[in-house]
């Protein structure tokens, strides 16, 4: 074997190793990054329950007292939700610790599948319990706008108001909706790249 091969052989052994050095600088990286998306996806999460349901506590409302008073099994429901989504919020948490842990690609591509997967069903959720509850906030105004019309021969109709309850409903659906999917789309979508990124690294 002369000098020529020998240097060959020597520069494919380097080239090698610079691929593996660039691999594991790549994971390294989408692991950060993968876990700061968790971490963020865990704090939001919070604030929300925090924010949301503390205004319900801070804010005492009369009408909304003698609502769940009429219908107690929405206040049973309403309860058993802070439940439900404190057991959202640990999941949440247990996933970013998996996350944060430093394994293989093949795990870390794991751990995102299951996050993605708690995180849509948490969306879904919320969205279901919001339009559920708020259904009935907006059936119960427009009973009583009903009835005040009825009894003191306001100008509305009947059909004016179920015009207004149909587009009152659809405008709370779309924002229930859209504050979700644009809250915790954006992270899920740079999750999303990043699973893309390591199956490419797995290939």
């Amino acid at each position: 074997m002369d000098v020529l091969d020998l240097l060959k052989k020597d520069w494919k052994k380097k080239e090698h190793s610079f691929d593996q050095i660039s691999e594991n600088e790549i994971y390294s990286m989408l692991h950060k990054r993968s876990s700061s998306i968790v971490k963020w996806i865990l704090i939001i999460s919070i604030l929300e329950f925090v924010i949301l349901n503390g205004l319900g506590f801070v804010i005492s409302n009369k009408e909304i007292e003698d609502f769940e008073k009429l219908h107690p099994y929405l206040y049973i429901i309403e309860k058993a939700n802070y439940i439900i989504l404190l057991g959202f919020i640990y999941m949440f948490y247990k996933n970013y610790k998996t996350v944060s842990a430093m394994d293989s690609s093949k795990k870390l591509i794991q751990d995102i599948i299951k996050t993605r997967k708690t995180v849509n069903i948490y969306i879904y959720w919320n969205i279901f319990i919001s339009c559920f509850l708020g259904t009935f906030g907006v059936i119960d105004g427009f009973n009583k706008g009903i009835g005040d019309t009825n009894s003191s021969n306001a100008e509305l109709s009947t059909l004016t108001y179920i015009l207004i309850f149909g587009f009152t409903l659809l405008l709370v659906f779309g924002i229930i909706i859209g504050f979700y999917k644009l809250l915790y789309g954006i992270l899920l979508n740079r999750l999303n790249k990043n699973y893309k990124e390591l199956m490419k690294l797995e290939l």
